[in-house]
C-alpha cells in the first residue's frame, strides 16, 4: 500500500510514478458529492499517515523514496472541488508535481513533523497549493 501498487519502486522519479497511480483513484472518487469527497480524502490521508509510519519502520529510513502513498494523497487534495476533465487532471498532475518538488513554505517545514505525519503533510500542503493554483487557472484562464 505504501509503495502505490509498487510504483514507488520505479527506477526514475518514483514520486511521479506514484502520482500516476492517483489518477484512476481520483476518477473513482470524483463522482462523490464534495462533502463525501472531502471525508474520503481526509480518511485516505489519515490512512496514509499510518501506512507511511509503518513503512518507515519496515524500510528502516525516514520518508524512503519508495513510499508514495503520500503523493497519492496530495494529488487527491489537488483535485478537491475540481470537475474531472482531461485538462484539469493533467494540469493538476503538473501543478502537484511542481509544488511537491519546489516545496514552497511551509511545505518543506511540514516534513519535519514526526513519523508518518511528516511524510504525508508536505504532500497535502503541496496538494493544497496546487488546488488553489488550479482553481485560479480554471476561473481566469478557462482551462
Amino acid at each position: 500500500m505504501a509503495t502505490g501498487l509498487g510504483s514507488g519502486y520505479a527506477p526514475f522519479a518514483p514520486g511521479t510514478a506514484g502520482t500516476v497511480v492517483a489518477v484512476p483513484l481520483y476518477l473513482i472518487f470524483s463522482p462523490l458529492s464534495w462533502p463525501l469527497y472531502l471525508i474520503t480524502i481526509a480518511a485516505f490521508s489519515a490512512l496514509a499517515v499510518l501506512v507511511s509510519q509503518e513503512a518507515e519502520k519496515l524500510f528502516g529510513r525516514k520518508d524512503a523514496q519508495c513510499i508514495v502513498i503520500d503523493e497519492i494523497a496530495g494529488y487527491l487534495w489537488t483535485l478537491f472541488l475540481v470537475v474531472p476533465t482531461i485538462p484539469h487532471v493533467l494540469a493538476a498532475f503538473v501543478l502537484f508535481r511542481f509544488f511537491d518538488i519546489v516545496k514552497i513554505f511551509p511545505t518543506g517545514a511540514s516534513q519535519r513533523l514526526p513519523g508518518g505525519y511528516g511524510v504525508v503533510a508536505d504532500d497535502v500542503v503541496a496538494g493544497l497549493y496546487a488546488n488553489l493554483t488550479l482553481g485560479l487557472m480554471i476561473r481566469y484562464w478557462g482551462i
